[in-house]
């Protein structure tokens, strides 16, 4: 089995909590499980390239995604976690991850162009995947700036031979947020593939709706934490689809079952 992992925060890179622990023991524990992995994040700009040992990768970089009607440089980098015998790749770009913050300022403001960065990032990932031909049995993802993977995977990557089968995970934590995504989110999110009638939930584009978008197009689901907004949880649940409790003792066993019965 193969599993890509499409992460928000990842530490040693970004500071510790709940989803950047996750992200950084679940694919260490999941490859020695036996499974092949790959693992993507954000470059944002306060990640320290020197002391992480980032570089570019020369092959990956050099595709140009259109966000805007405007072209946007897709640059990939990568590091090691030698402790994990893991590899992480970056989404990187200087329109979008120069900053030296990850979604808010130094004011606590909620960058306006958020949506344009998570845009970049999902496609990003998605691009540098198929660049890599490489073809993931499950994509996990974290956090609601990936909230859109499972939408282009299930509609704008459907007929790919490397996505066509893929299950899609997704986590939802604690990690709201209450400013409003621009109004223009769900036209810019647009490509080839993605009907507006897809995109209809984000007609007012908040952190609930995006994540209610990722709910319509996922597989299957992870709660973790006690306290997620309980309007997401509501719908997760009317779902109707599988999904499982995170139980901090034993999450990595229980993440890799959860993928097997998928």
């Amino acid at each position: 089995m193969k599993v890509l992992f499409i992460a928000q925060e990842i530490t040693p890179y970004l500071p510790e909590n709940d989803m950047s622990l996750i992200c950084r023991n679940l694919p260490q524990g999941i490859q020695e499980q036996g499974k092949e992995i790959r693992t993507f994040m954000p470059k944002f700009g306060c990640i320290n390239e020197r002391r992480n040992q980032l570089h570019e990768v020369i092959r990956l970089s050099g595709m140009n995604l259109i966000i805007s009607d405007t072209d946007h440089p897709l640059i990939i980098k990568v590091a090691s976690i030698q402790t994990a015998r893991m590899q992480v790749y970056f989404i990187d770009n200087d329109d979008y991850f120069a900053r030296k913050s990850t979604v808010y300022g130094d004011e606590g403001d909620f960058f306006p162009d958020n949506d344009e960065r998570a845009i970049f990032f999902n496609r990003g990932v998605l691009e540098t995947v198929r660049k890599l031909r490489w073809q993931p049995n499950v994509v996990h993802c974290h956090g609601w700036f990936t909230g859109l993977s499972p939408l282009y995977v299930k509609k704008a990557f459907r007929e790919d031979p490397l996505f066509s089968k893929a299950k899609i995970v997704y986590s939802i934590y604690n990690d709201g947020f209450n400013s409003p995504i621009s109004p223009d989110f769900r036209v810019k999110a647009m490509i080839d593939g993605v009907t507006k009638k897809d995109m209809a939930i984000l007609e007012k584009p908040d952190y609930v709706t995006l994540s209610k978008l990722a709910i319509n197009f996922s597989d299957g689901f992870i709660i973790v934490g006690d306290h997620i907004h309980p309007e997401v949880e509501e719908y997760l649940k009317a779902s109707n689809k599988p999904y499982i409790q995170h139980q901090p003792e034993t999450y990595i066993q229980d993440y890799g079952s959860f993928y097997d019965s998928l």
